[in-house]
């Protein structure tokens, strides 16, 4: 059974990652592919580079820092890290005079600070949830 999810997961990523392939060759307002490509290689390298050796050193010391190894914790950092790096450019851009009213026109810092608010209490009401709930099989042996 695994082996067939995992040919149907790795189908499907070939066939995504084709029609993107297909969309940014023939897509006429795309007059600078190679413009995309730099783009596209400027990414991998910030993730790469910085975004997940951040990510595991994180929860690296999250894990050692405690038994229970703050699943939960380490979780919403990950969700906020990431509602940041996809927020930060219209939190950054926000408030500026662009000439066209309607390039940004939400208060995207309010936005972002009321999505990290919501999205750590969901993962406080996770932490609760969890501390609550007992252990069903509890390890006499925590040394094995």
């Amino acid at each position: 059974m695994a082996r067939v999810l995992r040919a149907a997961a790795l189908t499907a990523g070939l066939a995504t990652t084709g029609f993107g392939l297909y969309g940014l060759l023939s897509d006429a307002f795309i007059t600078e592919p190679a413009g995309v490509l730099r783009w596209a290689v400027g990414a991998l390298v910030l993730h790469d580079g910085l975004w997940l050796p951040a990510v595991c050193l994180t929860g690296a010391l999250l894990a050692a820092a405690g038994p229970a190894r703050r699943p939960v914790l380490r979780g919403w950092l990950i969700v906020a890290a990431t509602l940041t790096a996809v927020g930060l450019p219209a939190v950054a851009l926000s408030g500026r005079d662009t000439g066209n009213p309607t390039l940004l026109p939400s208060p995207y810092l309010r936005n972002w600070l009321l999505l990290l608010a919501a999205t750590a209490a969901i993962a406080l009401l996770l932490a609760l949830a969890r501390r609550r709930r007992p252990d069903p099989d509890p390890d006499p042996d925590p040394d094995r």
